[in-house]
């Protein structure tokens, strides 16, 4: 393409920019029977003609139910030693407080804002320091899976 014909060729696009497309049944890629009716067609779900079952067949499926599972209630959590509770009171505490604090827009002094900044960061520290990194004492010499 010389630079006259594509100067050419742009000018075209921007002049025909606004027209309207023309469309043929011919130009479309598809067969007349494809195209969608202007208002869809309503579907009409009738109940099913089946008879209800009985109180007895009901009571039947019940009682043939006898595999079924239910699991064991979950073992009780651990007991939480004073160290860890004080670990967690920290660093909740701490960011409750000055969050309390600036809601009810309080003057909080400089003391107390470092204590509820150190709680945070203590009650931290102390839960990852106390997490461990080894595994537990119950585990025996294979960490495989356990059936």
């Amino acid at each position: 393409m010389t630079p006259q014909s594509e100067d050419e060729v742009w000018r075209q696009i921007v002049a025909s920019f606004n027209d309207t497309a023309e469309r043929d049944s011919a130009d479309q890629p598809w067969p007349d029977s494809e195209n969608v009716p202007p208002e869809p067609t309503r579907r009409v779900v009738k109940p099913s003609e089946e008879p209800e079952p009985d109180e007895d067949s009901a009571e039947e499926e019940q009682e043939g139910e006898e595999g079924h599972f239910e699991p064991p209630p979950p073992p009780p959590l651990p007991k939480l030693d004073l160290p860890t509770k004080l670990a967690w009171v920290a660093l909740f505490g701490g960011p409750a407080y000055l969050l309390v604090a600036a809601m009810a827009s309080w003057h909080m002094e400089g003391w107390a804002l470092f204590t509820a900044v150190a709680a945070f960061i203590g009650g931290f520290v102390a839960l990852v320091v106390r997490m461990g990194d080894g595994p537990p004492n119950d585990s025996g010499w294979d960490d495989g899976a356990v059936l």
